[in-house]
């Protein structure tokens, strides 16, 4: 296990963010992570998968552990279904087409998403009317206060809108090994979104299969989304909100044209990069941090931006949605 000291974390955070690491370790076993959590407890540590859900504004004084943990295997099946054991250190996108090229279905509308396996039930990751939960069995997390191995079922897991058990009730206190998803041997295609259906049209496929849907969502997602590797970014910055019937019918009669979607329990989900667009934010640049021109939910770093630059525009765009909607933002992005 090698250990490296006062290491740069530029290359592993999307956002391009020049940090540094007081120790910095890549955990490939379970074995490692117990050594080091058992070693060195009571110190600071951050747990980092692909780095594409973290904004750095500050260095990490105490360990990085990279989440390298690979491995991607079936388990068992039955007549519908086959269940698929995925490390945590996987990258989420390799394996959605390595589980497309086996013709197991369910991931293709989940195609391009940033970031590794592990980090996935972490956020309910979720696009284009597929959420994780809806393929997932099953995983296992290491449990830092009890020093154990746990397996979490579906229920555990309280999932909610880019929510989980891990995020919220008990964030920071598991670390996930592996996940295990039930995937269909007969597809059953989600293609109820008008983007992907338009998409579809354009790419002349009359009759859909998971692997033009996914072609269909990284095409759409290639034209909205800049790609980290040319801008740095994290994707969407804050969730999309979601309010109640009240606030909901009062916004609407001011805004008729606002863009909503209906949500568990009557509320109701508005789309943030519209409430930012129309605060006046879409394309706004000062130094190296801006708002994305073409998405208005996307923050950027065009260059040399600090953390704090980034975190600092991020607050400035919710401040200005709060004042002109009352509709609060929560940022999708964890700042260290």
């Amino acid at each position: 296990m090698g250990i490296e000291k006062d290491k740069s974390l530029l290359p592993y955070n999307s956002f391009h963010i020049e940090a540094r690491a007081e120790h910095f370790v890549s955990i490939t076993n379970e074995d490692q992570l117990k050594e080091i959590l058992e070693k060195e407890a009571g110190k600071a540590i951050l747990v980092l998968g692909g780095g594409s859900n973290i904004l750095f504004t500050k260095d990490v004084k105490g360990w990085v552990l990279k989440m390298d943990i690979g491995g991607i295997e079936e388990i068992k099946e039955d007549e519908q279904h086959v269940y698929v054991r995925a490390g945590a250190g996987e990258n989420w996108h390799s394996f959605v087409l390595y589980s497309i090229s086996r013709n197991w279905a369910g991931l293709e509308n989940l195609s391009l998403i940033p970031g590794n396996v592990g980090a996935a039930p972490i956020q309910n990751i979720g696009a284009y009317g597929v959420e994780l939960k809806d393929v997932f069995y099953e995983l296992q997390a290491y449990d830092r206060k009890n020093r154990k191995v746990y397996t979490f079922g579906l229920n555990d897991c309280a999932f909610g809108y880019r929510d989980s058990f891990f995020k919220s009730a008990e964030k920071n206190r598991y670390i996930i090994l592996n996940v295990t998803f039930v995937l269909n041997k007969v597809p059953v295609l989600n293609t109820s979104y008008g983007a992907i259906r338009a998409e579809l049209e354009q790419m002349e496929v009359r009759t859909p299969s998971i692997r033009s849907v996914s072609q269909a969502v990284i095409n759409i997602r290639k034209s909205k989304l800049p790609d980290p590797a040319e801008v740095g970014n994290a994707g969407s910055f804050f969730k999309n909100p979601v309010v109640d019937q009240q606030l909901f019918l009062s916004l609407s009669k001011a805004f008729p044209d606002m863009p909503a979607y209906p949500h568990e329990e009557g509320s109701v989900k508005l789309a943030a990069g519209w409430l930012i667009e129309q605060c006046g934010w879409k394309g706004y640049r000062k130094g190296d941090a801006g708002v994305h021109q073409l998405q208005s939910l996307v923050l950027v770093n065009y260059g040399h931006a600090t953390g704090k630059e980034i975190f600092d525009l991020g607050e400035a765009v919710a401040g200005s949605v709060k004042k002109k909607f009352g509709v609060v933002l929560e940022r999708e992005v964890n700042v260290w």
